[in-house]
């Protein structure tokens, strides 16, 4: 057995950091309402919501929406805006659509608060799937799993100055 060890960093060399991005909470933590990214209420929840969930406003997912994030942590009011680290991504499928959503907190992530996401979010694509059943929009509904942040942001793109909303209907 070696006791080889992968080199230090070398001058100027860091070990990859999360990247930070600014959220801005469009449904704090408890809250039965969810809004979309333009500020419209999308539909009231029959269960609240277990994490503080926003946008960054500097890029748009796949889906052609302002990128989703949720933050762990103590209850956030609606419309802060908070710089924190991401520290992963859930891949969600909402009508057949990619639609990730950061994960970032002040700390890494425990592998139980990682479970706890991934479990709601399990939860919320079978709710969505009926709710878009009923609004007759068709397509997958799923929560894909866990990837990291950097390429849930690497397949985002820039939100250019003209953008006004999405152009599909939540």
């Amino acid at each position: 057995m070696s006791d080889a060890k992968s080199p230090a960093p070398q001058g100027g060399e860091t070990a990859a950091e999360p990247p930070e991005v600014e959220v801005t909470i469009e449904v704090p933590r408890g809250s039965f309402l969810k809004r979309g990214s333009i500020g419209h209420i999308d539909f009231i929840s029959p269960f609240p919501c277990p994490f503080n969930y926003g946008s960054v406003a500097n890029y748009l997912g796949l889906e052609g929406d302002l990128l989703d994030a949720l933050v762990l942590g103590p209850r956030l009011p609606f419309g802060t805006r908070i710089r924190v680290r991401a520290w992963g991504a859930v891949t969600q499928t909402d009508r057949g659509m990619v639609d990730d959503k950061l994960v970032c907190s002040a700390h890494p992530p425990t592998p139980a608060q990682k479970a706890r996401v991934l479990r709601f979010f399990h939860f919320y694509a079978r709710c969505k799937g009926l709710l878009n059943l009923l609004r007759g929009r068709p397509g997958r509904n799923a929560c894909d799993g866990w990837c990291s942040a950097a390429m849930a942001i690497a397949r985002a793109r820039p939100r250019q100055e003209s953008w006004k909303g999405p152009v599909v209907r939540y």
